[in-house]
């Protein structure tokens, strides 16, 4: 089979596209016929060797897939060869077969296309886990999304809308700010000019919002502490500008504020049945259609490094795939 190989730490266009042996699966895994693979910004991260788990060399990146089971290992139940299904393998997903633990592996919801099913799961679960269970956002607070046109934004603003929160998103263009607006979000600000914080407080009566969704930190995380409402919650989700901010404690205490992490990572491994817990919660809202993954672009497999420099110059809305 044909696989993308990290050889060296490096950039993507350092990758090597090469014929490797096909996996067979071990005790309790399956293996799976990839029709789809989703990118996300850890993925660069990881082949730069930037990333805080590094897999050991040589490696295949790709931590979500979709496609059709074709064997499975000793003592797997509930699975057979011809099932569609989605996956979270963590590594070895730009390749042409993918071996994942039967434990990672959920069935493809009804109406979902291939490149949807890849696209939905890390951002999805992240944003879950960050505003139902980290923020406990209530229905009418007021949510503000960054980067509402990335894939984790757009997971954000239509969660957001699900669990009835008023939505406010930023982006960077005005191509961007009307994918949000797409998503759900009521009102959406270009972040480029620092007047977004006073949009922000003008839009909720001079409040502010209750919780705030970051994936950018650097000087949007500073901004959002001028604009958030007493009592807020502040989500950590990561730091795609760069920089990771600092904030002074006395902020903290005089709003009564809490700035939150949002590991989503640390959750699922530290509990065992989370991620089913909350794929089964998703599939009910994408039933509901509160949800729809967007995919913003599409390229072959063998592509790969021309989709993730894409990613990376933020020229793709929503979710990319290879295919």
């Amino acid at each position: 089979m044909k696989a993308w190989l990290v050889r060296h730490f490096g950039g993507p266009d350092e990758m090597e596209w090469a014929e490797v042996e096909t996996p067979e699966p071990g005790q309790g895994q399956v293996r799976i016929r990839n029709h789809a693979a989703a990118l996300n910004f850890f993925d660069i991260l990881q082949i730069q060797g930037k990333y805080q788990v590094r897999p050991p060399l040589p490696f295949t990146p790709g931590a979500e897939i979709a496609g059709v089971i074709d064997a499975a290992g000793k003592d797997v139940t509930g699975w057979q060869a011809g099932d569609r299904v989605l996956a979270l393998p963590q590594i070895g997903g730009f390749a042409e077969y993918t071996v994942v633990d039967a434990a990672k592996v959920f069935a493809i919801p009804d109406g979902m296309d291939w490149a949807q099913a890849a696209a939905m799961p890390i951002v999805y679960h992240t944003s879950y886990f960050a505003l139902r269970d980290r923020a406990h956002l209530k229905e009418g607070e007021w949510l503000l999304v960054h980067a509402g046109a990335s894939g984790t934004g757009m997971s954000a603003i239509q969660l957001g809308c699900a669990f009835g929160a008023r939505v406010i998103a930023t982006a960077g263009s005005a191509e961007k700010l009307a994918f949000a607006k797409r998503q759900g979000a009521e009102l959406a600000l270009d972040y480029r000019s620092d007047s977004w914080v006073e949009q922000v407080k003008a839009a909720t009566g001079g409040r502010g919002a209750d919780v705030i969704f970051d994936p950018v930190g650097g000087d949007v995380f500073d901004l959002s502490t001028r604009c958030i409402a007493p009592e807020g919650r502040l989500l950590v989700i990561g730091f795609a500008s760069g920089r990771i901010p600092t904030i002074a404690a006395n902020r903290i205490l005089l709003k009564n504020i809490s700035v939150v992490g949002v590991y989503w990572g640390g959750q699922v491994t530290a509990h065992v049945d989370y991620t089913a817990d909350t794929q089964r919660a998703l599939e009910a809202l994408w039933v509901a259609g509160e949800i729809r993954p967007e995919v913003g672009g599409s390229w072959p497999l063998s592509e790969l490094p021309a989709a993730l420099n894409a990613l990376a110059n933020r020229t793709v809305m929503g979710k990319a795939v290879v295919q």
